[in-house]
């Protein structure tokens, strides 16, 4: 049988666990199905979710019928739950999207909707209650096009010329096999919906089972079942107990079998169970594809794999409110805390910090909700009756530029040293971790043990001591001592690295944003629009229909607090807000938020930012700014750009009491802090076969470093960029053409690299008063004169200028890439914004080549700076524009010297070889 493990998601009160309740009974697994205001479901079995109805944690159930063997997981829908939905995507082979007929696509749909596509997975579309919207099919089908995917197709349909029209738009083989034979066979389909390229929309209602039964024809003709490798691999995205108390891995087998008995990590399988509802049948052994829980494992977590699955992942939906745990009195908190860590274990919505010098617990959650279920769960397991306090906001910090991080810990018999090169990451990216360390400097082993020192633990930032996010961190060099290194030594070597780093780092506060959307009748528009404003919100211009305005946008999550109350209170309750998770983005307020957090780094005695080193048989501290003197090993920015050296004089260094840096001549002094950002991205990859970027720095100069590299080479096939200089026939020496690849450079300053300029076209404009007052007037106009003062820079600069406007409104908008004059004009392609195009080109081309980007945007700057690329605010651009403009009208109103010029002197040489080959006469 097709064995598929399928998900029921949806926004809350869309149908979700209704549509199971129909799919089991139409699939004969129960006799009768139960429904959620009974609180006589299959599948919500706790008495929390019956209290509540609402779906509080994922179930599973088995459902044979018409060739399948399906496990169908079903997910909560409320929004403080959906950590708990989020950890079940990653073991999906296909998911079913619910959508409320009565409500359409809603706020929490479109979370779900970015989620699935980030885990690549496969969706049918069933919207329900389609007896509470008659009439409005067609309308539902063109709502979901517009706000999900322009490829959701009505397959409850006829199958009509125009079906298999609307199907063939999907891929290039379906469209060449409809032009052959009118139509698109079935094989096709389903490998065009597993490949996400379609997706079957189904109409009905599961309370009545109306059209639930051609869904699961649909469900079982259009899908099909992964291949598995033979080798045992399996995914572990929950964690639970049983009523005895036994804990439960449950997992899905990506490969191979699962037997009873079978030992991971010095632990034995001693059970494995196939779930159904609350029951369950034990079995010896479990093949590819199947979903069961296991006892027997006790150091499993959410996210991780067994056997070859190396699975790791890091959820996109985070807790966003934290409070402190208030508990009764002659309760002991840190006795308590352990019970704790049992539900934090079990429920990934819920985040725990333990304060040790408060002795408090304090937990970050989703929501009111999650937080009255967790009083409930608490009270219920280990009978205590806890409060939570006052809410705050959870913030979390990165850095805006790449630094080197270093740690030294030497007491009395130990010793480790580390290098970190910390690198500012895409925005919701998390912490990723590498290793780029020469084994001749520290061994294979020792490096594992650092990367897992680093993964162990939250690291702090400087600013509020919230915890790190959006950052690549790389092992660059280390050293240990033969004798005296334990692993201990390279944990706290590793913390203070980190630590360091961020204190050379220009930190950046972040906080949570929500995306939005306000539903409120069209009288109370401009009061809308104004309070948003005030809440700093981000929105687009209001939606008109029926006489009410629909405003979308996103918000801080902090400014968000309570605006639901007040929407009711001056609409009349005429008014809906919805708020999802978006992610996070720089604070709206750092300098209040950092001030009220009184935040002091270097008095963190848990997180130290200083190491620690030894003279004359003791240890001694060494502050943060200090610390890059004593090191044994050289900083990067010391190391010339190649592979970081042991000191020879760093023994004599640490004995003297002075440091390295304080022994050298002048004339050996490296780089400071200010430059070491504009080389990092080149020297950190100096050591593979290409020539280094070199920069040194002699004492008391001011001398810009000299580089060079090796000729560039093409760009990746099917990137922005390739696509841009094949279709240029301007600029035969652009990266990828043969004309650019030259003689091998000799000497230090021969760098054969060429410059590119990309400007953000409105932003420019927008930023310019001249252009801003044009604008106002005609927006073309600002336009056309922007790319004039474009041409006549790039003749002054003669650098290959590309100007970048969204189009990403234009319904069915390609990207289009024209010539105008000397420079290029990109617009970009319908969704893609001109901030998306920049920054993908800028991450594919930063660290090869010298690009230079124009805007004031703030946060487009970070994510630039974090790729390598030069940076010109809209201001320094228009100072330079004009700076250079004086310059020539200043050396054309100079008198010529010397002898008359003639016309035929400015002809370009191969035209004067030309008129001289013509015939005389």
């Amino acid at each position: 049988m097709k064995k598929l493990a399928v998900g029921i998601l949806a926004h809350v009160d869309a149908g979700k666990t209704t549509l199971s309740e129909a799919m089991l009974l139409t699939g004969g697994m129960i006799r009768q199905a139960g429904r959620v205001d009974h609180g006589d479901t299959f599948l919500d079995t706790y008495e929390l979710e019956k209290q509540r109805g609402i779906t509080i944690f994922s179930k599973q159930a088995a459902l044979k019928w018409d060739g399948m063997d399906v496990t169908l997981l079903d997910t909560p829908g409320h929004v403080d739950f959906s950590a708990e939905m989020e950890r079940t995507l990653q073991v999906l082979d296909y998911a079913i999207l619910v959508i409320s007929g009565s409500d359409g696509v809603q706020g929490h749909t479109r979370t779900l909707w970015r989620l699935l596509a980030r885990y690549q997975i496969p969706v049918f579309l069933f919207v329900n209650k389609m007896d509470l919207a008659v009439g409005r099919r067609e309308a539902l089908l063109k709502e979901l096009k517009e706000e999900l995917d322009e490829n959701c197709m009505d397959f409850g349909a006829p199958r009509t010329e125009e079906f298999y029209e609307n199907a063939a738009v999907g891929s290039e083989e379906a469209l060449e096999q409809f032009l052959e034979t009118g139509e698109v066979t079935d094989g096709l389909l389903r490998q065009m919906i597993s490949g996400r390229q379609i997706f079957p929309c189904y109409f009905g209602s599961a309370l009545r089972v109306d059209g639930v039964k051609e869904f699961m024809e649909g469900l079982g003709e259009y899908t099909r079942m992964p291949d598995y490798p033979a080798q045992f691999g399996a995914r572990i995205f929950k964690i639970g107990r049983d009523p005895q108390g036994n804990r439960l891995t449950y997992l899905k087998i990506t490969g191979g079998r699962l037997s009873v008995k079978d030992v991971f990590d010095g632990e034995k399988v001693n059970q494995i169970r196939i779930y159904s509802g609350d029951k369950f049948e034990a079995v010896k052994e479990a093949g590819p594809g199947a979903v069961c829980a296991v006892t027997g494992l006790s150091r499993t977590a959410p996210g991780k794999g067994l056997g070859a699955e190396q699975f790791q992942s890091f959820p996109v939906l985070e807790p966003v409110l934290t409070c402190r745990v208030e508990l009764p009195e002659g309760i002991d908190a840190a006795s308590m805390l352990p019970k704790l860590k049992q539900l934090e274990e079990e429920e990934p919505e819920l985040r725990l910090v333990w304060e040790e010098t408060k002795q408090e617990i304090h937990a970050q959650i989703m929501g009111e909700i999650q937080m009255e279920i967790l009083k409930s769960l608490i009270a219920r397991r280990f009978g205590v009756d806890v409060t939570f306090g006052e809410q705050s906001i959870v913030y979390k910090e990165t850095i805006a530029g790449t630094v080197e991080g270093v740690g030294h810990f030497e007491p009395l018999r130990h010793y480790a040293e580390v290098h970190l090169l910390l690198e500012p990451g895409e925005e919701g990216s998390g912490l990723s971790f590498a290793t780029a360390c020469s084994e001749d400097l520290l061994s294979r082993n020792w490096q594992r043990l650092i990367l897992t020192h680093l993964e162990e633990k939250e690291h702090r930032g400087v600013l509020t001591g919230a915890p790190i996010t959006d950052m690549k961190i790389t092992l660059v060099s280390g050293r240990a001592h033969i004798k005296h290194t334990e692993g201990g030594d390279f944990r706290q070597a590793v913390y203070r690295a980190v630590r360091q780093g961020l204190r050379e780092a220009e930190s950046v506060l972040l906080e949570p944003f929500y995306d939005f959307s306000l539903e409120i009748p069209e009288r109370f528009t401009g009061k809308a629009m104004t309070d948003l404003e005030r809440l700093k919100a981000r929105f687009e211009a209001p939606m008109i229909e029926d006489g009410r305005a629909i405003l979308r946008g996103s918000a801080p999550a902090a400014c968000m607090d309570g605006y639901q109350a007040a929407v009711t209170a001056y609409t009349g309750g005429q008014g809906r807000l919805e708020c999802a998770f978006r992610g996070y983005g720089p604070c709206h307020n750092p300098e209040e938020v950092i001030a009220a957090a009184g935040y002091d780094p270097d008095a963190d005695l848990e997180n130290p930012c200083g190491s620690v080193f030894c003279i004359h048989g003791a240890g001694f501290m060494v502050e943060w700014d200090k610390v890059k003197e004593y090191m044994h090993i050289e900083a990067m920015s010391a190391a010339d750009g190649q592979t970081p050296k042991l000191r020879t004089d760093a023994r004599q260094d640490a004995a003297s009491g002075l440091p390295g840096a304080a022994r050298r001549s002048p004339e050996e002094r490296f780089i400071g802090t200010d430059e070491v950002d504009a080389i990092l991205a080149r020297t950190f990859h100096a050591n593979k076969k290409s020539d280094t970027y070199a920069s040194k720095k002699r004492w008391g100069s001011r001398s810009k470093a000299s580089t060079s590299a090796s000729a560039p080479g093409p760009h990746p096939a099917g990137s922005y960029a390739e696509s841009y200089w094949r279709g240029s026939s301007s600029h035969a020496d652009a990266p990828g053409s043969d004309k650019g690849k030259t003689e091998k450079p000799s000497g230090k300053n021969t760098s054969l690299q060429k410059d590119y300029l990309l400007v953000d076209g409105y932003n420019i404009i927008f930023a310019w008063k001249g252009l801003k007052e044009l604008a106002d007037i005609n927006i073309d106009s600002a336009r056309g004169r922007l790319l004039d003062i474009l041409c006549n820079y790039q003749g002054m600069k003669k650098c290959s200028v590309i100007a970048v406007f969204d189009a990403y409104r234009v319904q069915g908008h390609a990207t289009e890439i024209l010539d105008y004059h000397n420079i290029h004009v990109v617009y970009t392609k319908e969704a893609e914004t001109a901030d998306q195009y920049i920054e993908k080109f800028a991450h594919q081309n930063g660290r090869k080549y010298r690009v230079t980007v124009t805007t004031s945007d703030y946060l487009e700057q970070i994510i630039i700076r974090g790729q390598g690329c030069g940076l010109l605010s809209a201001r320094e651009l228009e100072e330079e524009i004009e700076k250079m403009s004086i310059q020539i009208r200043e050396e054309c109103s100079r008198p010529e010297s010397g002898s008359k010029r003639y016309l035929f002197d400015s002809v370009p040489e191969d035209v004067k070889r030309q008129i001289d080959g013509l015939p005389k006469g």
